[in-house]
């Protein structure tokens, strides 16, 4: 008798994974894959792949099922928790974590603590610092790729506060499936819904915490899982978070067609000495030529995470609505302005 059908998906999400891990491995080092589980002779011995694991049932049932997968794909599973120190005690609920993680079989596993700041609120703050821990602790044990566990339910989350800023069709395309430098992040649950990883952890009896922060009405994504969400769903009938998943890969397909478009329409528009053209961006589809408006603002020293479309828009207008308008103050201390029919975007 198989596995239980939870059990069984997740496991079938981080095999896929793992599988395309080791075939982009066995490219890089010049070797025809074939089968992707057989690692190549010229390959370094047993990769290493990591899981973030914050104890919760999401990144619980994804590091079981690494455990349970990797050794069968001649990879090496560990794990890493981040301690954000924003609640009582979380420095001991980080060792609870190591600890499952080593029941698992998972090797190396480490707890490490970070200090979140400010910036763009608590929950980016959160953000930025995981990731910066993250990063550092797969450039320190030489870490192939580092496993999240984001669910299609945290897909549909992400789709609708995107449309919330009105950001556009990028906002819009929620998570990819592989970020970060490199490729480093995979996100195998991405079509495995929030249930399904928790009944996985419920039928192994696997332990698993509930972060306080995730039921918290100060936060925007809390108050959308468990009012926004629902809220729609009674609504609209149930299949929003799929259709909302779905919308996401949709725009994610769009956005890089029409960034491809824009890198490639951009030496067009530049003269001699690489300053924009207006009237060669005035000629373009105007989601091509906000796409390199914002390039070029991003590479003049504009943050992108301050970067809104509000801003582009503004830019624009010197494009397409030129009366004579003064210069554009953007994040970072970046201005653009029109000289002599030229877009002119630097900093100061």
């Amino acid at each position: 008798m198989g596995p239980h059908p939870a059990v069984a998906a997740i496991r079938l999400a981080v095999r896929r994974v793992l599988h395309d891990i080791l075939d982009e491995l066995n490219t890089t080092a010049g070797v025809p894959t074939g089968t992707a589980a057989e690692r190549a002779p010229g390959l370094p011995a047993a990769p290493l792949v990591l899981v973030a694991c914050s104890g919760g049932a999401d990144s619980m049932a994804l590091a079981s099922a690494l455990a349970f997968e990797a050794p069968r794909l001649g990879v090496r599973a560990g794990g890493v928790t981040v301690d954000h120190g924003l609640q009582h005690g979380s420095d001991l609920r980080a060792e609870e974590v190591v600890l499952r993680l080593r029941e698992l079989g998972l090797d190396p596993v480490e707890a490490t603590a970070v200090t979140v700041g400010r910036e763009g609120g608590p929950e980016a703050a959160a953000r930025d610092a995981r990731y910066a821990a993250l990063d550092a602790a797969a450039a320190r044990h030489g870490a192939a790729a580092v496993l999240l566990g984001h669910t299609r339910d945290d897909q549909a989350e992400t789709v609708l506060l995107g449309l919330a800023r009105g950001s556009g069709i990028r906002s819009l395309s929620g998570m990819a499936a592989v970020s970060g430098a490199g490729g480093r992040y995979r996100r195998p649950f991405l079509q495995v819904d929030r249930q399904t990883a928790r009944k996985a952890c419920m039928v192994q009896s696997l332990p698993v915490w509930d972060d306080p922060h995730n039921t918290d009405p100060a936060y925007t994504r809390s108050r959308l899982r468990h009012e926004g969400l629902p809220a729609l769903e009674k609504a609209l009938g149930k299949g929003v978070v799929e259709a909302l998943a779905r919308t996401a890969q949709l725009s994610r397909d769009d956005a890089d067609a029409l960034d491809t478009w824009a890198r490639q329409a951009e030496a067009g528009v530049r003269d001699a000495t690489g300053v924009l053209e207006c009237a060669g961006l005035y000629a373009l589809p105007p989601a091509v030529r906000r796409r390199i408006l914002r390039r070029a603002a991003i590479e003049a020293g504009a943050p992108a995470g301050a970067l809104f479309a509000r801003h582009i828009e503004e830019v624009d207008r010197l494009i397409t609505g030129w009366r004579g308008q003064g210069a554009i103050n953007l994040p970072g201390k970046v201005v653009a302005r029109r000289q002599g029919g030229r877009l002119v975007i630097r900093q100061g």
